[in-house]
């Protein structure tokens, strides 16, 4: 007894340094390695800041397209890039054109089908995008839903099609900065003649004259419809290519723009028996000898 309560009085005195435990040298140096890990995680959080920074400085600004159409995008570039290495020649089919000169129905279709609330967002959905963000948690994975037509045309302008988080940040950012920069049917305008409707087609003018063989003033309902439900995946979808995604899709969209009075019930009728004889190979005038029995 009288050793060990002299070996507790010289430890106390600091006359004796070895006789501690292990575990006494570990809280010891506990708070050296806190303070390790503080600073990595400091360390950390301002490079992330200068990282911020400077991919927001280096994103491009919205306002040159006030006036100007731009010569080419990011899209583009990156198709014509697929097709060098696949030993291919780029193709790339645009015409410029106002909103005056396509079909209203047409542009009912797209919006309806992509962005219904365009007029009303500043570029960002909260709603979809909160529900978008959900099912990504739980599939693991970002997927195209919730993004309105003012992240469609950053991310065609500027982005790459990757769904990384770091390009879905960049994508909300030049939204914000298209809603600043530029009025609505602006933002309209130029989504209409960048995106992608097919292999090599470029805005709907392009789209109307490769799909229909007629300019984008002259869609049908049912054609604007069946264009605008191209564009979730338009190298895969076309009128020609039997997609039955395409044709629910067309139909659903005839279906809302009834529902919201941009087609009384006599034009919605025609606009899905339109869709079913373009997605059948026959033209209308040809059904209806069928049907009169010529």
């Amino acid at each position: 007894m009288g050793s060990r309560t002299i070996k507790l009085k010289q430890g106390a005195s600091g006359k004796v340094k070895q006789g501690t435990t292990g575990k006494t040298s570990q809280v010891a140096k506990a708070p050296a390695r806190g303070g390790w890990v503080r600073r990595v995680l400091m360390l950390a959080f301002l490079g992330l800041v200068v990282f911020a920074s400077y991919e927001y400085a280096s994103l491009p600004e919205a306002e040159p397209l006030l006036k100007q159409n731009p010569k080419t995008t990011a899209l583009m570039e990156q198709r014509a890039e697929e097709a060098r290495e696949a030993g291919q020649k780029p193709r790339r089919r645009q015409y410029w054109v106002g909103l005056s000169n396509v079909s209203k129905h047409a542009i009912d279709a797209v919006l309806l089908s992509e962005d219904a609330s365009f007029y009303l967002h500043e570029g960002v959905d909260t709603k979809e995008l909160e529900n978008a963000l959900e099912d990504a948690v739980r599939k693991g994975k970002l997927g195209r839903g919730a993004s309105t037509i003012t992240q469609q045309l950053a991310k065609n302008l500027w982005l790459s099609t990757d769904r990384s988080l770091l390009r879905k940040g960049k994508e909300l950012i030049l939204a914000h900065r298209l809603e600043e920069g530029l009025p609505k049917n602006r933002i309209l305008t130029l989504y209409l003649n960048v995106v992608e409707w097919g292999k090599g087609v470029y805005g709907i003018e392009a789209g109307a004259r490769e799909h229909f063989g007629i300019p984008a003033s002259k869609l049908t309902a049912a054609q604007g419809a069946l264009l605008a439900s191209m564009l979730p995946a338009p190298r895969k979808r076309s009128p020609a290519s039997g997609s039955r995604a395409l044709k629910k899709r067309a139909h659903w969209i005839i279906e809302q723009m009834e529902a919201v009075k941009r087609l009384n019930a006599e034009q919605a009728r025609a606009a899905h028996a339109e869709i079913d004889q373009i997605l059948s190979g026959k033209k209308a005038e040809e059904s209806e000898e069928e049907e009169e029995g010529i």
